[in-house]
């Protein structure tokens, strides 16, 4: 007689790692070192959930690179490894989920504290430029004050889940083809994960068995001069309340709208502005750009200066204030676009007067080609060409805008360097 053994593939932890189970030692090293680089918190500091995922990971690593514990994880999961030790299995999943993974198998695991709620907000630049105090009326779960956050009446006590026998959570097993399944956890439908379950008359009538009501509470925050797309600001403990464990934080997440006339780069901003075609060959003396703050600023141009599209000059101290030191600014960049006049202002000019004024127009080639064609004029659009596979290199179009830090003469403007592909700003 054949007997069929039926293989449990414990998996959760190779997930974790992206691995497979018959990894080595040295794809598992790999594994976990790419993705705890991915993963630091150092690196994902407006990432609330990154320090646990880090965390996770370690504790993922320092099972899977112990030969022993690896086996003991495989034949008996999680569970097997809280062997002999006293500890519930669920305290270690708790653990592992939520403590950096501590293997002090003699003792309780620490107490952690709710989760924490993150909620972006939206803000323009003119928010972070000035700053701005927030005032919100916000909703968060409470403990009941009438039974304390035990959620029963009186004296009633909660029975035990029988569905779940009291641990909060139910073994599930999904096939993976012949004698082979993966086993998992998931929290018990019946008790919500708590393990226990009231009777209905013995519930609270305030909360109904719930333990916590709802809410409102009015709160300010402070978007402080110089802040950044995707930063913080925390309200310490103003999170959801639940028995028996510290409340969680709020979190704000700043979300930077799209701004009209200029667009942030660090502490630096750039604008884009449009000139006359009289501007750019004599001169201009005008509140080019209105600030964020309201401020118009107005340049004068220098005499004999003739000014070119992509040309661009540096406004100092007039970029976004640095966080906690409001009274240093970064610069402001703005770049020219010229603006030819329109086919109708033509019209009522004299061509040969205006021809005289001009620089004149460009000489035949000489020497000639043997072969002329005639080609005919018809107007196009470059988007149409970017539509269709250009053989050209990326600056082919886009070569308005490579010099807009660096190029143009060095009298008269202060240019200065940077990055050729900087962002693109709408004109003013």
């Amino acid at each position: 007689m054949v007997h069929v053994v039926n293989l449990v593939v414990h998996t959760e932890l190779y997930e974790i790692l992206g691995v497979s189970v018959t990894a080595s030692e040295d794809e598992i090293k790999k594994a976990y070192r790419k993705k705890a680089r991915e993963h630091h918190p150092d690196k994902n500091p407006n990432d609330p959930e990154a320090s646990q995922r880090f965390q996770e990971l370690s504790g993922a690593y320092e099972i899977l690179s112990d030969s022993a514990k690896r086996e003991d994880y495989n034949n008996y999961g999680l569970e097997g490894l809280a062997g002999g030790s006293g500890v519930d299995p669920s305290d270690l999943f708790e653990m592992f989920a939520h403590s950096g993974f501590s293997f002090a198998f003699g003792g309780p695991p620490p107490k952690r504290k709710a989760k924490d709620s993150t909620i972006p907000y939206e803000v323009t630049l003119e928010d972070l430029y000035n700053g701005k105090q927030v005032k919100m009326n916000m909703e968060k779960d409470v403990i009941c004050s009438t039974c304390n956050g035990s959620g029963a009446k009186g004296n009633a006590k909660p029975k035990t889940c029988v569905k779940c026998d009291g641990n909060g959570f139910i073994i599930t097993t999904t096939p993976l083809g012949g004698s082979m399944f993966t086993q998992g956890r998931s929290t018990c439908p019946d008790c919500q994960g708590v393990g226990e379950k009231l009777r209905e008359k013995d519930r609270c009538k305030k909360c109904k068995g719930k333990k916590v009501v709802s809410e409102k509470k009015r709160h300010e925050i402070t978007i402080e001069k110089g802040m950044a797309n995707g930063q913080r600001i925390v309200l310490h403990g103003e999170g959801d309340q639940v028995p028996g464990t510290p409340p969680g934080d709020v979190i704000f997440v700043l979300q930077l709208q799209r701004h009209d006339a200029f667009e942030r780069s660090g502490n630096d901003l750039l604008a884009k502005v449009q000139i006359t075609l009289s501007e750019a060959l004599l001169g201009f003396s005008r509140v080019l750009i209105k600030h964020l703050d309201g401020r118009g600023l107005k340049v004068n141009s220098p005499p004999n200066k003739i000014i070119k599209t992509s040309d661009t000059i540096v406004l100092k101290g007039e970029g976004m204030p640095h966080l906690h030191r409001p009274g240093e600014k970064g610069d402001l960049y703005i770049i020219f676009s010229v603006e030819f006049p329109s086919e109708d202002w033509l019209q009522t000019v004299d061509h040969q007067a205006l021809e005289k004024l001009l620089p004149p127009k460009k000489p035949e080639l000489d020497p000639q080609p043997e072969v002329v064609e005639e080609a005919k004029y018809e107007e196009g659009d470059f988007v149409d060409v970017r539509a269709r596979s250009f053989p050209a290199g990326a600056e082919f179009m886009d070569q308005n805008f490579t010099s807009q830090f660096g190029e143009g003469d060095d009298d008269a403007w202060t240019d200065e360097d940077d990055d050729e592909d900087g962002p693109e700003c709408s004109q003013q």
